[in-house]
């Protein structure tokens, strides 16, 4: 069994995606776009034309992890609430990058410093509202 995190980017897939393989370094391993579905029968969900180059559905490794993801509605305000991606590093430099990649354009929640389980660890929100976590591995 596999636990993936899914991220519905409401229109800014494609932004977010080039985001996080510039601060993260993610791969895109998997793109499918709404007008390379097959047509709906009526009465189903049908692709408008401004939506039809949006991303219908992504894969994308970060790490050893794949996350899934994408423009689901494409109304251009995303909304993550009542969960955050975790990010383990190996060690202080890394997680004071990423954790300002990050925060670059987004809102820091809990800045990054020692606390009793970590030599780093901090909260942010970034520009497309995703909230991450990043710290540094005991």
């Amino acid at each position: 069994m596999q636990l993936q995190p899914y991220l519905f980017f409401d229109g800014r897939c494609e932004e977010a995606v080039e985001f996080y393989r510039r601060t993260l370094g993610a791969e895109v391993t998997m793109q499918l776009r709404f007008k390379d579905a097959p047509p709906q029968p009526a009465g189903q969900c049908q692709v408008t034309p401004e939506a039809a180059d949006k991303i219908m559905h992504m894969s994308l490794r970060i790490g050893e992890t794949t996350v899934l993801a994408s423009d689901g509605r494409c109304q251009g305000n995303p909304s993550f609430q009542g969960f955050a991606l975790s990010l383990t590093v190996p060690n202080e430099a890394e997680a004071n990058r990423l954790f300002g990649a990050l925060g670059d354009g987004g809102q820091v929640q809990m800045p990054l410093a020692k606390t009793f389980f970590s030599s780093r660890f901090g909260m942010v929100a970034d520009r497309f509202g995703v909230g991450w976590m990043v710290y540094v591995a005991a």
